[in-house]
């Protein structure tokens, strides 16, 4: 069970980092949440605020590519690379990273590292 404060402590740095971040057509948002098993990414346009492209560790794409992976990291790479490929089908080749309060290490820098390496710029 997450304790009250500790949750209250990730939303305020949560909307500490949404003060600062915003996604536009032009170059909108690629956010990632985290959870004990999963790993989700998604392309925000925050000014119509649409989801553009999702991707997760529960995409069907993407689950037949985590038989190769051995780590969380690997998977978590895997995750930033396909939502890449989808954004870049989409025509969206530049994004503003929004950790979601994460600290920018282990799973979270495995998404955008693989999102990097498929093509997206941040």
């Amino acid at each position: 069970m997450i304790n009250k404060n500790k949750q209250q402590r990730w939303q305020k740095k949560k909307a500490s980092i949404r003060k600062k971040i915003s996604g536009t057509t032009v170059c909108p948002r690629l956010t990632v949440y985290r959870s004990g098993k999963h790993i989700y990414a998604q392309i925000i346009d925050d000014t119509s605020g649409r989801t553009l492209v999702a991707a997760s560790t529960l995409s069907k794409d993407v689950k037949e590519e985590l038989k190769n992976a051995s780590s969380p990291k690997d998977v978590a790479k895997l995750v930033g690379a396909s939502t890449a490929k989808k954004a870049l089908q989409k025509n969206i080749q530049q994004v503003v990273y929004d950790r979601n309060g994460y600290l920018y290490h282990g799973r979270v820098k495995a998404v955008a590292d693989g999102a990097r390496e498929a093509g997206l710029k941040f």
